[in-house]
């Protein structure tokens, strides 16, 4: 019967640590420029092509031009300069930084 009980409490302790990573789940990176809330995640591509996961989506950065940046959000394609919002997919953008090849971005879940 001991073996049962330890494995219980095993489990337990595994289902709570599990519980605790979930919030952290929603984005994952490619880039180190990533930060994430429960519903928003700030993160810079810097160059083209830079790719990042954020809740649940792919954003990709295409190019930047005369203060534009060309976005790919899971597929769909936009474009924003800075201070600007644009919606794509399952995604709200919000561009709060286009410099020289970079853009630093907002992003919340629709």
């Amino acid at each position: 019967m001991v073996p049962t009980t330890r494995t219980a409490r095993l489990a337990a302790g595994l289902l709570a640590g599990g519980l605790t990573l979930v919030p952290l789940t929603g984005c994952s990176f490619t880039s180190d420029n990533l930060s994430c809330s429960a519903s928003q995640c700030t993160v810079t591509l810097d160059g083209q092509g830079s790719e990042v996961e954020v809740l649940g989506t792919t954003v990709t950065l295409g190019s930047v031009q005369d203060g534009r940046a060309q976005i790919s959000v899971g597929g769909a394609s936009v474009s924003c300069g800075q201070g600007e919002s644009v919606t794509a997919g399952p995604l709200a953008l919000e561009c709060t930084s286009v410099t020289g090849d970079a853009v630093e971005l907002t992003a919340t879940l629709n």
